[in-house]
């Protein structure tokens, strides 16, 4: 980066930095009258001078705290930064610090392709250490191997949703970055279509995971749905994926939060643990749900009794939204509370209708 000093920074300096970035970005977002690419467009940008040139007579000097942060930017922002100002496009472009973790997200993973994936990769100058690329359906299995061969020393590999990789070529990724000692120590593959348990063990193989280690922490289906990128998995797993007991398929495997269903499973039992095919589960408790103890909702997602019964329910059809989808709810005009959204619809019909019949 273009801004070295000789001691680290404290707390407090970086704190009161960080604070002046979010100012001074905005102010020098407008200053060079910086509209946000597209991410193929940057990408074809990023090394042409020219461009960042002719905005550099136009722009004043960028913060200091600008250049503090650009470690800690998402892949579009950092990308964005390239075509500000001469300083920062050189800062982003000749320091392989920012590039050393990617990761690609929505709405910019429907967008990345091979081609663009190896422009950005190639930025960490070989030394990469965590791709996670998230529904990305356009990486296929040569793009993935043309970075793995780049960046041997991948040691988190993220793919879960990338529909347009096969388990063949998984594998093939995987042998490569284990030939490197200290490699891959996360895999995470979840959405990867035909994958089965010859696959699964080819890549505990790869990885050497032991069969006989510590019983890994247990996954639960409501933090999982909540953040699925949680560091909790990979403390003592290194692939995401198993094969349920109930289906013998390879799918995310998760454990009951139920008190008694965790006393079953430290006795040994696989009790209710299995894919969310398998097992019903709430979406609030991430606990098992029996047909009779399943309740309505206005979101379709099934809760347990106990957790219906604790949330707020629609003034028409006493019906309640889960957390997650709490924000389909419309307010109710004159009284507390709310209407859901398929009472909303239905006032709405009601409402043209009357009106209608009037005329």
């Amino acid at each position: 980066m273009l801004l070295h000093t000789s001691t680290q920074p404290s707390n407090n300096t970086l704190k009161s930095n960080i604070s002046s970035f979010f100012i001074h970005l905005t102010q020098f977002s407008k200053s060079t009258n910086h509209t946000f690419y597209s991410l193929i467009r940057i990408a074809d940008l990023m090394e042409d001078e020219s461009v960042t040139e002719s905005m550099q007579a136009e722009a004043e000097q960028p913060h200091d705290a600008l250049f503090l942060v650009l470690a800690y930017l998402p892949v579009l922002e950092l990308l964005n930064m390239t075509q500000t100002c001469v300083s920062l496009r050189d800062a982003v472009n000749k320091d392989v610090l920012p590039w050393l973790n990617i990761i690609i997200e929505r709405p910019l993973s429907s967008r990345l392709s091979d081609e663009i994936l190896m422009k950005i990769t190639s930025k960490a100058d070989g030394k990469l250490r965590s791709l996670i690329i998230r529904n990305c359906v356009k990486i296929t299995d040569y793009g993935l191997q043309r970075v793995v061969e780049e960046n041997p020393y991948i040691n988190k590999l993220h793919l879960p949703g990338c529909t347009s990789l096969t388990p063949e070529g998984i594998i093939i990724a995987v042998k490569t970055l284990s030939q490197q000692p200290n490699s891959l120590k996360s895999l995470q593959i979840n959405g990867i279509y035909n994958l089965n348990k010859q696959h699964l063990q080819t890549l505990s193989s790869c990885l050497r995971t032991d069969p006989a280690q510590k019983k890994p922490h247990p996954i639960l289906y409501h933090h999982y749905r909540i953040n699925p990128s949680s560091t909790c998995m990979e403390k003592d797993r290194i692939i995401d994926v198993d094969v349920c007991v109930k289906c013998d398929e390879v799918q995310m495997v998760f454990d009951c939060s139920r008190g008694i269903c965790r006393q079953k499973r430290d006795r040994g039992s696989a009790g209710c643990r299995g894919c969310n095919f398998c097992i019903t589960r709430c979406e609030e408790c991430g606990g098992c749900v029996v047909a009779e103890e399943q309740e309505d909702t206005a979101c379709a997602d099934v809760l347990c009794s106990d957790c219906w019964i604790h949330l707020p329910k629609c003034n028409h059809c006493n019906k309640p939204y889960c957390k997650r989808h709490a924000n389909q709810l419309f307010s109710s005009s004159g009284c507390i509370g709310f209407v859901c959204e398929a009472c909303h619809v239905i006032a709405i019909g009601d409402s043209i209708w009357g009106d209608n019949a009037v005329e």
